[in-house]
């Protein structure tokens, strides 16, 4: 009898740990980003992998980085093979530093071997002290139809504050000639800057929109760990004066018809960035490049991956391995549903219920406790085909994100 109930015992148990595994039904869209890891100056605010170059130059090899990319590509394409690619992402650092011939290799050989959508998004980061009018022309033929320039401000004594390589008068030289060659453009633009006043920042804003992008990126300027900005913080406006500059700025965005529909990012009608809405929605995308992230889903499993940072490493691991992983991993069970909730919650207009099991493979009910804790605390909408934070849990997103954690 004993035996009979500790059988039972052990099948209700491994029932109950099946029922907790994922199963997807539907591999969720896929996109590609390639990270290019050299700046021309390391900001005092960045906490991103970027490596500033050397006067002589030394490491930065753009032919021999390429290869590596397109070699560290050809690694991933067993895990995704017959998926359709939708949207690229070259991020850094600073990949407008590439020359125009080497971007047009990079995406001739990404064509070869990924099936890119028609219409794919294949945006590039850009630095407006780098920007020239014949190598914008250049990164358009190669295929780039969309650029991010990072501006941060218009102000001269702002940007010398954030170690930025360029002035005002450049930065609006920049967006005149990204206008002119692609099919999208976003500015990067930062609030709460040091001893930055309500006025400046209405500045900054109305500057931005004299351009009439189709994308705008509003970001609070935060002290990230391991930046000398973290070591030695300069005086930023005070909490209550960053909330006034907040609530200014977004009443100028909205009149100027651009809608919040992520915490940082603004867009006008139909102009929202694609690649950034699939990591929002949580799915996939192949990291290749030193440092890079990749999520990738099967129909039992989601993985991750994380590539060596250092380029010069990274690259003599694709050269003598064959591949650059430091970690390759399955996301358990356990850690889904705040990976979920960690990246959709930033969305304004949230996300469907069914969204959660259609890309985690687990039941709605494995959170049903922290969405009943997150709706009476005022986070959450109180919707139940809706996985939506309200406008105080937008304003506290971390601590609605961390009752999934």
């Amino acid at each position: 009898m004993n035996s009979l109930l500790n059988s039972k015992s052990v099948l209700n148990t491994l029932n109950s740990v099946l029922a907790t595994q994922p199963k997807l039904t539907a591999l969720p869209p896929l996109s590609l980003y390639i990270h290019f890891p050299w700046c021309e100056k390391k900001c005092p605010y960045c906490d991103f992998n970027s490596h500033q170059i050397k006067d002589d130059k030394q490491g930065f090899d753009e032919e021999r980085y390429i290869k590596a990319l397109i070699a560290d590509l050809e690694t991933e394409l067993p895990r995704i093979w017959g998926r359709q690619v939708h949207s690229i992402f070259i991020g850094g650092g600073t990949p407008s530093l590439l020359s125009a011939h080497g971007m047009n290799e990079l995406l001739s050989a990404v064509r070869a071997r990924v099936n890119l959508e028609p219409d794919c998004e294949i945006t590039m980061e850009a630095n407006p002290g780098s920007v020239e009018t014949e190598k914008f022309a250049g990164f358009a033929k190669a295929g780039i139809n969309r650029v991010s320039l990072g501006i941060q401000s218009f102000q001269d004594a702002q940007l010398k504050a954030l170690g930025r390589i360029h002035n005002g008068e450049e930065a609006k030289r920049a967006i005149a000639i990204a206008l002119q060659h692609f099919k999208s453009v976003n500015l990067d633009l930062m609030f709460g800057l040091p001893n930055q006043s309500l006025e400046a920042a209405r500045s900054d804003i109305e500057t931005a929109l004299s351009f009439k992008t189709p994308h705008l990126s509003f970001y609070n300027l935060t002290l990230e760990p391991n930046t000398y900005f973290a070591n030695f913080p300069p005086k930023l406006p005070s909490e209550d004066e960053i909330d006034a500059i907040f609530e200014q700025n977004l009443k100028l965005l909205e009149a100027a018809g651009y809608r919040r529909y992520e915490v940082s990012a603004y867009a006008k009608k139909d102009q929202e960035c694609k690649h950034n809405l699939n990591y929002w929605r949580f799915g996939d995308y192949i990291g290749i490049g030193a440092g890079a992230h990749g999520k990738i889903s099967f129909p039992d499993k989601i993985t991750r991956q994380v590539r060596e940072r250092h380029p010069e490493t990274y690259m003599q691991a694709i050269e003598t391995k064959g591949n650059a992983l430091i970690e390759a991993r399955e996301i358990s069970a356990e850690d889904l549903p705040f990976e979920f909730m960690l990246n959709t919650l930033r969305l304004t207009d949230g996300v469907d219920t069914v969204t959660f099991g259609e890309r985690t493979g687990l039941p709605l009910n494995v959170v049903s406790k922290g969405l009943d804790e997150a709706s009476k605390k005022g986070l959450l909408d109180s919707n139940p085909n809706k996985l939506k934070a309200t406008e105080q849990g937008l304003r506290y997103l971390n601590n609605l994100q961390e009752i999934f954690l």
